[in-house]
């Protein structure tokens, strides 16, 4: 008896085993046709520019009185990130064309350095000609949702039209989150995403990109932030 229920143990213990390791297989097999698919989705379809434009809205060149620009991210050595990057290049391009009287910068520290997002945008603007007068640092914020906050509370009481300056993929969450903070601005997306995709070898790092924003949307929205 004790003999026959060894051997019935070692038998469920074996079928348990297979069982797990065909359920093990199958994940694998799933995972590996979505990443698969993916791929050939992202690098040989237009959807990636296609839902960066949906996100962008309207292309406008907005003028006003006052330019809001969102950073992105920064590098430890007080360098400018690549995002940050992009959006102070076309707020340089937006101040030399349009009538701004004043360009809020929006960016909290950088983790391990005395420098912030925004104060790297800050020397990237005034080495390109814009004057250091009509800079305002908002350096606090952590996330879209405080820099909505932040700039809300710093231009309140400022005459004039506010425009808002982000990437094409950020744009959609940002106008939203500023508008549920009460801060009124015109959007002026800039092409970020839409530069990078036009190489389909970089499409799936962008695609991810995208996969990450539309996570944030769906949070935001279900904290009622936008």
């Amino acid at each position: 008896m004790l003999q026959e229920r060894l051997r019935d143990r070692r038998t469920d213990i074996k079928a348990g085993v297979l069982r797990g390791l065909r359920l093990l297989f199958r994940g694998f097999t799933w995972v590996a046709i979505a990443f698969t698919s993916y791929t050939l989705l992202v690098a040989f379809t237009p959807i990636v520019p296609w839902y960066a434009n949906k996100l962008a809205g309207d292309w406008t060149d907005s003028d006003g009185d006052v330019l809001i620009v969102l950073g992105s991210d920064g590098q430890a050595d007080g360098l400018i990130g690549q995002y940050s990057y992009w959006r102070c290049a076309y707020a340089v391009r937006a101040w030399r064309k349009g009538h701004f009287q004043r360009i809020v910068l929006c960016g909290g520290p950088i983790p391990g350095t005395p420098f912030s997002i925004a104060s790297t945008m800050r020397d990237f603007l005034t080495s390109s000609g814009v004057p250091a007068g009509v800079i305002y640092l908002e350096d606090r914020s952590r996330s879209t949702r405080e820099n909505a906050l932040f700039a809300h509370h710093l231009v309140s009481g400022w005459p004039g039209r506010k425009v808002l300056l982000t990437s094409d993929l950020h744009m959609y969450r940002a106008w939203r989150v500023c508008r549920a903070a009460g801060l009124e601005v015109i959007p002026r997306p800039v092409p970020d995403m839409l530069k990078g995709s036009g190489n389909w070898l970089s499409r799936w790092n962008h695609g991810w990109g995208l996969v990450v924003e539309t996570v944030k949307i769906g949070y935001y929205t279900a904290r009622g932030w936008m």
